[in-house]
């Protein structure tokens, strides 16, 4: 059983471990609290890959001479395998520790269940499972990365009230409010890309970056991501007047080669997926991203992709902003869907979430039958 003082320090550390959303990729975010009784003597987390794990930094934080004895909270199983760092579970055991609590195992595999025997072979005490649930969520990118090989897919719409994103002319700037385009950035700033279609770049000409602060320390760039069948996508448009890597995936076969070296001219990095019915396997579209090691997708694109990601089961969390207004019958839908021939075929999903942004509601919706 956890005491009062574990699920305490447990929270800490996934406080701690929240502080990396942005920055650890495409490692996990982990933090970790070191404890004497119920007296804290060290807290650490991860910051970015190459850097000390949260069990280094909080070792170093307490010192050697308060961790003999010691119980480590750490939100995710302790490393057991020589990476960009040394593995974790021999600094917890040259520092002496006596107990060691985490949250979940590390999918990874070459931990997951490693760490922990390594721990116990050398007589320390292992427990798991404290506040699982909340760790799972802050790493569920990671995690769908380590178990599918391909990335958490979180499909961002804004709609008004009677669920339509555009007038039937296609005017759509702005439905939802300022208040809610900065809450977005955020959700930029904590992916490993942002995938959008051609269609979107060709209307809006988004930049898709992430915005800093004034004043403040310039913020990671994800990835942006292109899907764009027949390179249509300008050399001219604002992806290219941003820093960060912009990443185009066209066609396998018929490749435009002089579009391809404008737009290399330009810095993007064009690659080549299969097609299928003249669109880009969305399954190799995540399979490819996997590869480059992107644990979140955002998905900032028009109601046929968003349709599509959500037909073949490939979205696992909506991220819906409802502006309170009414568009009408004649303004563009949410998403593109098959007609359905009964009601209990209509996709469903689960709730998880709902805040006021500004005017506008942002709910967060998971699919009731969870990507695969």
């Amino acid at each position: 059983m956890f005491s009062e003082f574990d699920r305490t320090a447990m929270q800490r550390a996934l406080a701690l471990a929240a502080r990396g959303l942005e920055s650890t990729d495409p490692n996990p975010r982990v933090g970790c609290v070191i404890a004497r009784g119920e007296r804290i003597v060290g807290e650490g987390w991860h910051e970015r890959a190459g850097e000390a794990h949260a069990e280094v930094a909080a070792l170093r934080a307490a010192g050697s001479q308060q961790t003999t004895g010691a119980t480590v909270y750490v939100t995710l199983e302790p490393c057991s395998h020589q990476g960009r760092t040394a593995p974790c579970t021999l600094a917890l055991t040259a520092a002496r520790v006596a107990r060691v609590v985490y949250a979940i195992a590390d999918p990874n595999p070459l931990v997951n269940g490693r760490g922990a025997e390594a721990l116990r072979a050398a007589g320390i005490t292992v427990e798991a499972g404290l506040l699982e649930k909340e760790a799972r969520e802050l790493n569920a990118g990671f995690i769908k990365r380590m178990q599918h090989g391909r990335p958490f897919v979180r499909v961002k719409l804004a709609m008004s009230l009677d669920g339509r994103t555009a007038l039937a002319d296609g005017a759509s700037q702005w439905i939802s409010s300022e208040a809610a385009r900065e809450d977005v950035q955020a959700w930029r700033a904590r992916s490993s890309a942002v995938l959008t279609g051609v269609g979107t770049v060709l209307a809006d000409d988004p930049r898709l970056d992430v915005r800093s602060a004034a004043g403040g320390p310039e913020r990671r760039q994800p990835l942006r991501v292109v899907l764009d069948t027949h390179l249509r996508t300008p050399a001219g448009a604002r992806l290219f007047t941003v820093g960060g890597e912009v990443l185009i995936l066209s066609a396998l076969t018929g490749l435009d080669e002089t579009r391809a070296a404008a737009l290399s001219a330009r810095g993007a990095r064009v690659e080549t997926l299969p097609v299928d019915a003249q669109r880009l396997e969305l399954a190799a579209v995540l399979a490819r991203l996997g590869e480059l090691e992107a644990n979140e997708v955002l998905v900032e694109a028009g109601a046929t992709l968003a349709g599509e990601l959500l037909r073949q089961g490939l979205c696992d969390e909506l991220l819906l902003y409802m502006a309170p207004m009414l568009l009408g019958a004649d303004a563009r839908a949410l998403v593109d869907l098959p007609p359905l021939r009964d009601l209990k075929d209509a996709p469903t999903f689960t709730l998880i979430e709902t805040r006021m942004v500004g005017p506008d509601l942002r709910l967060r919706l998971h699919p009731v039958a969870p990507a695969g």
